[in-house]
């Protein structure tokens, strides 16, 4: 594992460094989230089955941050052994995470109730799209299926064009990563009172849900209008969306609140029939052309040094490319070169005890801070129950 962000060593490094977690292998929400305890300081052990089976995606090893900042124990959970092996590794962590359907790990001889039987004091993490419960819990999807049913993908996209996916950044990663971290460290702090583990219950359809909160309350208020591209912030206001600039390139353009727009409508410039009116709504038709008309005058790179300096919150548009090159983002140190991988510097930062940047995944040396010896490990690897 690499060097700690700001750390001479890299050693006891993280707020949450002697944390043991177990991560089930998957795709998705549960691995972002072992890299985020990873980089915190945890110790993330991820058990992957045994299985002659190439993976969905394969991704080489120094760009796999599906695997990085762990130790990977292969495990053939279909042997009694194996089986066994996955319980007592759990009945010395702190918490464990599993993203599959409902009922697989139960078949796995390792649903909650078993493993918290063993050791009560077990936050046990589960992943899922749709819930434990429910007429959809048992039915596969993705992203963009629980964006569906939550009612946000309907609210992505043009005025006149259809839903936009938006990556799988919403549901995925927003409603599922961040919202079983949140719910482990919640756990994690009403154990430190009680003595006691719990289930934490992640769907990914309610994180997407509970992101929207905040449209819920506008639409229940009349401020909001159940149609795409019709309000302030999804593209309906023509201060609050992109245009297309003279090389093909596109900014953003932010400016909700009136002395920002004012600043925008100074620089820009516009009209000052338009710059006096910017929440006339009979207006942002010919307001929208007219600031496409303007845009569409200079290069990106243009309109965004005129602006640099600015409170006019208009941003260049970057690729995933060029993001790490911007100025404040390498002053920031956001993004952190890793051999031939660029990626994201760990988040958030914490002023006492920094993250860890992590580096590629390594087979667990050893499991005796588990409770198994070197022996037996190496029995177990003998006899097949561990290993490649």
């Amino acid at each position: 594992m690499a060097k700690a962000a700001g750390s001479a060593d890299g050693t006891g490094a993280g707020p949450l460094a002697g944390l043991k977690v177990i991560e089930m292998a998957g795709l998705g929400p549960v691995p972002l989230a072992g890299l985020l305890l990873a980089e915190m300081g945890a110790e993330v052990l991820r058990i992957e089955r045994k299985s002659k089976t190439q993976p969905f995606l394969q991704v080489p090893p120094e760009f796999d941050l599906d695997r990085h900042g762990r130790e990977i124990l292969k495990i053939d959970l279909k042997h009694s052994e194996g089986a066994e092996l996955l319980l007592r590794l759990a009945d010395k962590a702190d918490v464990l995470i599993e993203g599959f359907r409902p009922g697989v790990m139960e078949r796995l001889g390792a649903g909650p109730e078993k493993v918290l039987a063993r050791n009560p004091a077990l936050v046990y993490g589960r992943m899922t799209g749709f819930g434990q419960d429910g007429p959809l819990a048992d039915r596969a999807g993705h992203d963009l299926t629980y964006l569906a049913y939550s009612g946000v993908l309907h609210a992505i996209g043009p005025k006149d064009g259809k839903p936009v996916p938006p990556l799988n950044l919403v549901a995925d990663y927003g409603g599922g990563t961040m919202f079983l971290i949140a719910g482990i460290l919640a756990a994690l702090f009403e154990r430190s009172r009680s003595g006691k583990g719990q289930v934490v219950d992640a769907a990914m359809i309610d994180g997407a849900s509970m992101l929207a909160a905040p449209f819920f309350s506008f639409l229940a208020t009349g401020f909001w209008r159940d149609s795409r591209g019709s309000n302030l912030l999804d593209s309906g206001a023509p201060f609050y969306d992109t245009y297309e600039t003279s090389d093909g390139r596109h900014v953003a353009v932010a400016c909700l609140e009136p002395q920002f727009f004012a600043e925008f409508a100074r620089l820009l410039p516009l009209e000052e029939r338009f710059a006096k009116a910017q929440y006339d709504q009979s207006l942002w038709g010919e307001m929208r052309d007219a600031i496409a008309a303007r845009l569409k005058q200079k290069s990106r790179d243009e309109w965004a040094t005129l602006f640099k300096e600015t409170d006019a919150c208009v941003a260049p548009v970057l690729s995933l490319t060029e993001a790490p090159l911007h100025p404040h983002n390498r002053a920031r140190k956001t993004h952190i070169a890793a051999d031939r991988l660029t990626r994201p510097a760990p988040a958030p930062r914490f002023s006492r005890t920094p993250g860890i940047v992590s580096g590629e995944a390594r087979p667990a040396a050893s499991l005796e801070r588990y409770g198994i010896d070197r022996e037996e490990t190496e029995r177990l690897a003998a006899s097949g129950v561990i290993g490649e």
